[in-house]
């Protein structure tokens, strides 16, 4: 590898070093037909495995050149030496300070993680131990709600990554739950949100898990007064510690809040929010799956995380899948990303990688503060197939945009309908082959694909917790590596704080008399007058 300083990954921009430019010396038209007709052996050669996945990238417009070059870039970027310094615990998350620590979550009892000298990975365990305990006391009905009554439902409040990714996980491990457990996640500040929760739900058999690192995130405390309403005005004050526990590392505005200190679960500082599923964030999904399974899905993220660790470059799955998306972006110039699951139970997983990748690299300044000087961020969406196929692949297949696509897919499902599942699956394979190759219709233009949209493929033989866990941390790591090549802070997300600043300066304003030292554009003002104008509080 290159010998990079870490001043060097800060200040030097990867578009003007000399791997940048042989890279880009590649950029000639070629097309899918043109490249596995010349190599008949791409279709394998262009295939790479880790852990349960198997990972085709041979539909993607690249060659061995190209392959070559994107490596070098990756070397000449520093991507070894960023990803062992945030293995090392290293405080690479600049803006902020602190080190990024999510594999940390996923690290196995006995091994060591030191952050400022401290071994954080005892902790982690202790953690899980507790959390374990609590789900499974829960689980078995030994932990009883206010008036006796064993739980039936657990309602998650939470929003961004304290949403996202429970909600995700529990919805792909629906085949996994405990039968006699539900869970419901409210993290829209939206009204209707936590109303459509409520309604049906008994208070006695409910309880409610905050997940806020402070405990004042807005929206969070703002739902969870509501369900502190609901529950206590069913079974009186004295509840709520039978029925709320918070994941946060506010001591004292959980005990305000009423809950017993002893139920709340922490996590740590160097766990970004986007980050979090693996940790306490994970509680209602431990509580949900089991420990046993718990473990299974960060045993899973582990494999990962050591594939990414100790692979070479040109045989490492993040980097290759990472540089590809970068080749796709910053040379070919396609600006979107499609991450199509064929399973109905990751219909969540392309919202899950929307956060996790556009909140981490949607940054147009570098490590040092100076403007980034190519593209970063693709926009990530997707839908599971095969309804995609009826909503906007008309506009993959023949639109003026080309959009690179993820395909996942599993070899055997949860469910017993085989034909629908070897149905899903002829699709899956159908839509990427029809995306590269296209098809020609002389004198029929309306009929004609001209192909060549790049795809890749991901399978693995089932959706189980391991290989969810698998997923999430492919997908983090591909996002870390592109955020190296960018040099960009991919564990920050200031963008997201001054529409909150305003949001609680505007707050007061729509409900009482407008102070008047508040200035607004004209068009903010005509807004708030038209509300205040429009709202009825009888």
């Amino acid at each position: 590898m290159v010998e990079v300083s870490d001043n060097e990954i800060m200040s030097t921009d990867i578009a003007s070093s000399p791997a940048w430019g042989r890279l880009t010396g590649l950029a000639r038209p070629r097309h899918l037909r043109e490249l596995f007709s010349g190599d008949p052996d791409r279709g394998r050669r262009y295939v790479l495995e880790m852990a349960d996945l198997r990972v085709d990238f041979a539909k993607q417009t690249v060659d061995d050149d190209i392959l070559a070059a994107l490596i070098g870039v990756a070397d000449e970027a520093g991507v070894a030496q960023r990803r062992d310094a945030m293995f090392a615990g290293e405080h690479i998350n600049v803006t902020e300070d602190r080190p990024v620590l999510h594999v940390a979550l996923r690290t196995p009892q006995g091994a060591s993680i030191t952050v400022d000298g401290q071994d954080v990975v005892p902790a982690v365990h202790d953690v899980l131990r507790r959390m374990g305990d609590f789900a499974d006391r829960v689980r078995d009905g030994s932990w009883t709600g206010a008036t006796g009554q064993r739980i039936h439902t657990v309602v998650n409040i939470g929003i961004g990554g304290s949403d996202l990714g429970p909600a995700m996980a529990y919805q792909a491990l629906e085949a996994y739950r405990h039968p006699d457990l539900t869970a419901h996640f409210v993290s829209n500040v939206d009204g209707a949100n936590i109303a459509g929760v409520l309604a049906g739900l008994d208070p006695a058999q409910t309880m409610f898990v905050i997940s806020s690192k402070t405990f004042t995130t807005i929206e969070t405390l703002t739902n969870a007064r509501t369900a502190r309403a609901w529950l206590t005005d069913a079974l009186g004050e004295g509840s709520v510690p039978k029925h709320f526990v918070a994941v946060s590392t506010n001591v004292d505005e959980v005990a305000e809040f009423g809950i017993d200190t002893a139920n709340m679960f922490e996590f740590w500082e160097w766990v970004g929010g986007r980050y979090s599923v693996e940790s306490a964030i994970g509680l209602t999904l431990m509580i949900s799956i089991g420990p046993e399974r718990f473990t299974e899905f960060l045993a899973g993220s582990h494999a990962v995380d050591e594939h990414f660790r100790t692979a070479p470059l040109p045989k490492n799955v993040p980097v290759v899948l990472g540089m590809i998306g970068v080749w796709n972006a910053n040379v070919l110039g396609f600006d979107t990303k499609a991450v199509l699951p064929y399973a109905q139970e990751l219909a969540r997983f392309p919202a899950y990688l929307q956060q996790l990748d556009m909140e981490s690299n949607g940054k147009s300044v570098r490590l040092d503060g100076s403007p980034v000087s190519m593209a970063t961020g693709p926009i990530v969406w997707g839908e599971p197939g095969t309804n995609g196929q009826h909503a906007f692949y008309q506009l993959l297949h023949q639109g003026t945009r080309v959009v690179p696509a993820d395909f996942i897919g599993f070899a055997n499902p949860h469910h017993a309908y085989r034909e629908h599942h070897d149905l899903l699956v002829a699709n899956l394979i159908a839509q990427t082959e029809a995306l590269a190759f296209g098809k020609d219709r002389p004198g029929e233009p309306h009929r004609s694909f001209a192909g060549n949209r790049p795809s890749t493929t991901i399978l693995a033989p089932r959706l189980t917790p391991s290989v969810l866990g698998q997923l999430i941390a492919l997908y983090e790591h591909i996002v870390f590596v592109q955020g190296c090549i960018w040099g960009i802070d991919s564990f920050d997300q200031w963008g997201v704080e001054l529409g909150k600043e305003l949001a609680n300066r505007i707050t007061p304003e729509l409900t009482g008399e407008p102070h008047d030292a508040v200035e607004h554009d004209s068009s903010t003002t005509a807004l708030i007058d038209w509300y205040r104008s429009n709202t009825r509080r009888d």
